[in-house]
Parts: C-alpha cells; sequence; structure tokens
C-alpha cells in the first residue's frame, strides 16, 4: 500500500519532535540536556522502542485485516491507497474551496459576450485566497495610514538613528566593565591600593629604564612635579602611553605590549607619584598642568 508518510519516515520525525520539546524546557546550559542528565537519554531510549513496537503492531493489525477481506474489498482498498494526493477527496474538495472553479461542463454558462478574434472569456470568480489577500492589503493600507500619517510613527530612518544611539548608550556601558575595551574617553583613575601596587610594579618594569624607578626622570621627563608636556589628567597619562609620546623624540607607543587595564594601572600609578619629590629629580619640563573641571 502507498503510505503519504511511510514509518521509516514517521518515527524519526516523531522522536526528534519530542527530543527538542525536552531539550527546550529542561534547563541544561550549554550542555544538551541528554548528555547532562541520563534519565533524559534512558526515557528518550524506552520511547524510541515504543514507537518502534507500536508501529510494528499496527502494521501486523493491518495486514491481519487486510487479509480478511474479500476479493472485491481488497480491490477497493487497493484503490484508495494508491491514489494520489490529487485524486484523493479531501483534496478536491479543499482546491474547491481555495479556487472556487466550475466544472468543465459548466463552461458554456460562464461565456462572456466579449470576441476577440476569436478569443473568449469566461466569467470566473476570483479565487478566495486572491480577494482575501486584497482585502488584507486594503486593511494593511488603512493600518499603515493611521500608525505612519497621521500619528507621525517613526519610520525606517528614524528606527534607524534610534536604535544607533541606543547602541552607542550600550557600547559606552559595556565598555565601563569590560578593560579590555577602555579607553581614554572612558578611563578613571584607579584608588584601590591593591590595583596601584600593581601599577607600580608594572612602572617598574616599563618605565622605570626612562623616568626612574621614583619617577623623577632621566631620558624621559620627570612625573612627580606639576609639569607635563602632553597632559597630565588620567585620560592624557592612558593616551601618552597607549599612542605614544611626541614624534621623533618622544617614548614608543605600548599599546602593543600592555593591555589597557594595564595602563590604567600605571596611569593610576604615576598620579599617586605627584608631589613625592625624589631626591636629584630631573628639571621640570612643559606646562603646569590644571585639570579641567566639567560645568
Amino acid at each position: 500500500m502507498k503510505k503519504l508518510n511511510p514509518a521509516y519516515f514517521r518515527v524519526p520525525v516523531i522522536f526528534f519532535i519530542i527530543l527538542g520539546v525536552m531539550e527546550y524546557f529542561i534547563d541544561s546550559g550549554d550542555t544538551p540536556a541528554f548528555v547532562k542528565y541520563p534519565m533524559v537519554s534512558v526515557f528518550m531510549f524506552v520511547f524510541l522502542f515504543l514507537l518502534i513496537a507500536i508501529e510494528i503492531t499496527v502494521t501486523a493489525i493491518n495486514n491481519i485485516t487486510y487479509q480478511m477481506l474479500t476479493a472485491e474489498e481488497k480491490v477497493k482498498v487497493d484503490e484508495v491507497a494508491n491514489a494520489s494526493i490529487q485524486d484523493r477527496e479531501w483534496y478536491q474538495k479543499l482546491m474547491k474551496k481555495l479556487t472556487r472553479t466550475e466544472p468543465i461542463e459548466n463552461e458554456a454558462g460562464l461565456l462572456l459576450n466579449h470576441d476577440y478574434d476569436g478569443i473568449k472569456e469566461l466569467d470566473n470568480n476570483l479565487p478566495p485566497w486572491w480577494v482575501y489577500l486584497f482585502y488584507g492589503c486594503i486593511l494593511f493600507s488603512a493600518i499603515y495610514l493611521v500608525r505612519f500619517e497621521i500619528m507621525d510613527g517613526d519610520n525606517q530612518e528614524m528606527e534607524l538613528k534610534k536604535e544607533l544611539a541606543q547602541a552607542k548608550i550600550d557600547v559606552a556601558e559595556y565598555m565601563k566593565t569590560a578593560p579590555d575595551l577602555m579607553d581614554e574617553k572612558t578611563v578613571s583613575v584607579l584608588t584601590d591600593p591593591a590595583e596601584i601596587a600593581e601599577g607600580g610594579t608594572l612602572y617598574t618594569t616599563n618605565c622605570a629604564a626612562c623616568h626612574r624607578a621614583d619617577g623623577g626622570g632621566q631620558i624621559g621627563p620627570n612625573l612627580t612635579d606639576e609639569n607635563w608636556i602632553l597632559g597630565g589628567g588620567v585620560k592624557e597619562i592612558f593616551h601618552t602611553i597607549t599612542n605614544g609620546g611626541r614624534d621623533g623624540k618622544g617614548m614608543i607607543a605600548w599599546k602593543g605590549t600592555l593591555k589597557p587595564k594595564e595602563i590604567q594601572k600605571i596611569a593610576s600609578y604615576i598620579l599617586s607619584l605627584k608631589g613625592s619629590n625624589p631626591a636629584d629629580a630631573k628639571a621640570a619640563e612643559g606646562e603646569v598642568w590644571v585639570e579641567e573641571v566639567a560645568q
């Protein structure tokens, strides 16, 4: 017998549908539920066994029932089972409702008086699906008119601008807690003694050779006085360490060696050296730095 959905297709589909439902409702994190919870695997194995058993049982019953039929009944059953989809009664009723087509024998009653060089026109009804789609378009246009023209709703351009503005806010908030994405616009001074101590260790390893361990300056300028060449705020110091000093005579850019969080610690440590007045410090360079206060 011809079947639209044979067992070898039906069983796997049902099995994976149930498996997907269980994976959806069972909270197992990043691990599949049937891996994290062995009982789920046991249940699915038993469920698959029952599916196969039911298919075998139903097939056996159908075969026994078929063998008990008379020859005429077998012919009728075979005709129904082997009929194509287009020949099935439910399909013909469905197409009748969707298209409202008239039988070919009624064509004479549908002919219009129009005749174009022998080409005649039938007065067929429009398919219901087309009519309903047309009505739906009219309804949609009315809602669209009210929403966007009368109530001044956001169009696509305005929605894009709002989404981009919100994205900038979200990125800024994320960067506040993402140390490796920090830049001179979002950096802030650290006050935790442990983090400043880590900055001192990084300073000694990477900066003391040019600025001395006490920040008094050697090849590089003095970092303990009021004068700064490229600015003495945390943002300016962070920018200078990240991108380097003056072209041709400044220090190298450290962004390829140090992470933003490490540069923040070094900058905070350098600010802690202000006013320490180390012995034999290098003469002041640059201009006195005055922090600008936001109004």
